[in-house]
This record gives C-alpha cells, sequence and structure tokens, in this order.
C-alpha cells in the first residue's frame, strides 16, 4: 500500500512548501500530493485562493504578483514555492499527485511535466493530474497526457466513482475515507483502476483501509502511516 503525503506532511510543517515535502520523503513516502494554481504566467503551490489561512498574506492570491507572493512567510519562513521547484527537490524519488485548483492552465502544466518526464524517465507514470473541477477532468480526458496519469477525485458517491473513472481513462480512483466500502475496492480492482484514500490520519482507519487492501492513502503524518502499516504487516 502506498503512502502518499498530502501537501507533503502537512501534519508536521507548513502544508505544501519545500520543508513540507522533504519531511515527507524522509519518512519515505511513496508519492506526494500537491495543490497548483497559476500566477504570473507561473504555476504555484498552494492550496486556497484566500491566502489568510497558510501564509502571512490576506485576501485572494490572484490579487498579488508573483514576486510578491514569493515573499510572503507560508510558517517556519517558508515561501510559497513554484511547481518546477518541487519537481526537482522530488527528483522522481517519490510519485506526485498534482492537485489542479484551477482552470484554464493544463496545456503549462502538461509542457513542464514533459520537460521532467524527458529528462527523467523515472517520472514516466509517476505524475499524476487530478482536479474536482469537472472542466479541467474534461480536458485531461481529450489531452494526450504523455506518459503522466489521471486520478478520478470524487467528493461524493452521487455519481458512480468507477463509471467516472473509467470514463475519463483514468488510473485510479481517488475517494475520501468516509465512501469508502469493499465493494467500492472491489469494483474498482475489477476495472484495473487503484484505489487511493483520502485524507487518512487515524490509526482506526489506517487499519481498515489496509483490510479493505485499498493501494494507497493520502496522510497528513506519513511517518505514523508508514510505522503503522509496517507494524500491520
Amino acid at each position: 500500500m502506498w503512502v502518499i503525503g498530502h501537501r507533503g506532511a502537512a501534519g508536521t510543517a507548513p502544508e505544501n512548501t519545500l520543508l513540507s515535502i522533504t519531511n515527507a520523503l524522509n519518512c519515505g513516502v511513496d508519492w506526494i500530493e500537491i495543490d497548483v494554481r497559476m500566477i504570473d504566467n507561473s504555476i504555484i503551490v498552494v492550496h486556497e485562493e484566500s491566502l489568510d489561512r497558510t501564509t502571512n498574506g490576506s485576501r485572494s492570491a490572484y490579487g498579488y504578483g508573483l514576486a510578491k507572493l514569493r515573499t510572503l512567510d507560508s510558517g517556519n519562513g517558508e515561501k510559497i514555492p513554484l511547481l518546477t521547484e518541487v519537481l526537482s527537490l522530488i527528483d522522481a524519488k517519490a510519485g506526485i499527485n498534482i492537485e489542479i485548483k484551477q482552470h484554464g492552465f493544463i496545456q503549462e502544466i502538461l509542457k513542464l511535466a514533459r520537460v521532467f518526464t524527458k529528462h527523467q524517465p523515472d517520472w514516466r507514470n509517476r505524475i499524476m493530474f487530478s482536479s474536482f473541477i469537472p472542466e479541467v477532468m474534461s480536458d485531461l480526458k481529450e489531452l494526450d497526457l504523455s506518459g503522466c496519469v489521471v486520478g478520478s477525485l470524487s467528493k461524493d458517491t452521487a455519481e458512480d466513482p468507477i463509471r467516472l473513472a473509467t470514463d475519463l481513462g483514468a488510473y485510479s480512483v481517488n475517494i475520501s475515507f468516509e465512501h469508502l466500502s469493499e465493494s467500492l475496492v472491489e469494483g474498482a480492482h475489477k476495472n484495473g483502476l487503484k484505489v487511493l484514500v483520502y485524507t487518512v490520519n487515524d490509526p482506526v482507519a489506517i487499519e481498515r483501509c489496509i483490510e479493505l487492501s485499498v493501494d494507497g492513502i493520502f496522510t497528513d503524518f506519513p511517518e505514523r502511516t508508514i510505522a503503522t502499516y509496517r507494524a500491520r504487516s
């Protein structure tokens, strides 16, 4: 079972920062999940549009230019990183799940991903794109991903997540723990889909994921999760 560092190791360091990602890598995670937006033609790593929660800035990220954004403190003196910095830091030592938080810059992300997969073959099929935005997922379905993969994000079970993932030609079903079930895991696996579950921090929930043979879990505490998994194995 993969351990996927959620926004790096968000439970132990400022989320979506190079420090958080370094902590996750040092724990030995299999994948790292981050969130991206585009500002001034540069792809930055930040979750919300509002900067109030994660930085010492305020208001919308889109109200700043890139240079000003990069002066903000994301905690412990960490800056908002660029996607290029994150990819260089990880260097294919783990896979990366890039959650796209804004519509309209898929081509720019793909262009950047192609640069990294070309120069570092170990990145191939280890760069995953996902989004809760339907327009983004529709765009991904129509594009040549050139060695990258798609994770089909589902917020609820109103729409069959397996059918949605199959329609997208996705690599995995990425679903919340509260909607996890034995039948979903079995159905996904029968359709050649991996099941990745978010965001799992509680040891009891980790145990449940192991019991159901999910393929990976997103967690804010990768060190704890890896220890639990090893003890169970």
